[in-house]
């Protein structure tokens, strides 16, 4: 299944297994085409990934790109991947910081709709979307969400946070849950189930986590936490497989049907993530939220084809306007 552009510039990833997932980008990518494209700062396109992510993304009718970064780098790229610049706004600056600082001020100001990384490391951009004084922050703490279609599993499956919040406390998981379960909504998915992760289905006070997951999923009872079916903790094959939720005589109304995995903390997601894509054949996009605007957050290693994918993601976002928090 090739959800993407034909005629990638670097391809689409093969030897895919037979999917069982439905074709969640084809369709928001289909749907967003019918919308006017968004305009979006891309903070320092300096690699061959980034600047043909940009490009493809345009060209695929769902964004408009302003690419901020230095000028001659960005062309001696375009001119060996035969790409046509002159459609498209270059914000010319020296460095990485100084691309940050401009792309921030630009989404701030309302000039462009969302921000989309480059080939700068996360935490030279995140610095200035997170300043308090000139940042991208709003009343919700910003996380990051993937979106992923995996083959062998039946949906949609987001995962959260796995690039932000490092080690979020039970205060921070009560945002982070709402941001993806926000999403959710957009993408279609009118009552989440959402799986409190741990490595036991069980409350042990010894693991944080599963204290976590009984506060949260009790916070949902009281209101606290909207729009979703909340249960945990649950571990990752329960989450995801009936069979072994049945096999561990475990009732739930998520278990098997998760469509949020909340994990314990950065590093576990991260690895769940990139463990699906790299392993499990899974397309993959990233988002944070949170913030005034969408941020299109993806690896610098990561494909056009998975940058394309997380525009569309931004896209909807910006014409559902989902700033409920601002």
């Amino acid at each position: 299944m090739n959800t993407f552009l034909p005629g990638s510039i670097f391809g689409s990833k093969s030897h895919r297994p037979e999917s069982l997932s439905p074709a969640l980008f084809s369709a928001l990518i289909e749907d967003c085409q019918k919308r006017e494209p968004i305009p979006v700062a891309v903070c320092w396109p300096c690699s061959d990934v980034a600047l043909a992510g940009a490009f493809e993304a345009a060209a695929a009718g769902l964004i408009d790109p302003v690419l901020i970064g230095a000028r001659r780098e960005i062309k001696i790229i375009a001119d060996r991947l035969h790409l046509d610049l002159d459609a498209h706004e270059i914000v010319d600056v020296l460095t990485e910081q100084e691309a940050a600082i401009k792309s921030t001020e630009l989404c701030r100001t309302g000039v462009t709709k969302s921000l989309m990384k480059g080939s700068l490391h996360t935490d030279v951009l995140m610095r200035y979307v997170l300043q308090k004084e000139g940042g991208l922050r709003s009343s919700r703490r910003i996380s990051h969400v993937f979106i992923l279609e995996v083959p062998l599993y039946d949906r949609a499956l987001l995962i959260t946070d796995a690039a932000i919040n490092i080690y979020p406390t039970l205060e921070d998981k009560i945002d982070i849950v709402q941001n993806a379960i926000d999403l959710a909504h957009v993408l279609g998915i009118a009552t989440p189930k959402v799986a409190i992760m741990s490595a036991i289905e069980t409350v042990n006070p010894k693991i944080v986590s599963t204290l976590d997951a009984a506060a949260l999923c009790k916070m949902a009872d009281r209101g606290q936490i909207t729009g979703a079916i909340l249960d945990g903790p649950l571990a990752f094959d329960t989450a995801v497989s009936k069979e072994a939720a049945l096999v561990k005589h475990l009732k739930s109304p998520v278990a098997g049907e998760a469509d949020i995995l909340l994990v314990p903390d950065l590093e576990s997601g991260n690895m769940l993530a990139k463990q699906l894509e790299y392993l499990g054949g899974a397309n993959l996009a990233g988002i944070v939220l949170g913030a005034k605007v969408p941020i299109i957050l993806t690896s610098r290693a990561d494909l056009p084809e998975s940058r394309v994918a997380s525009c569309a993601v931004a896209a909807m976002l910006v014409h559902a306007n989902l700033q409920c928090w601002l």
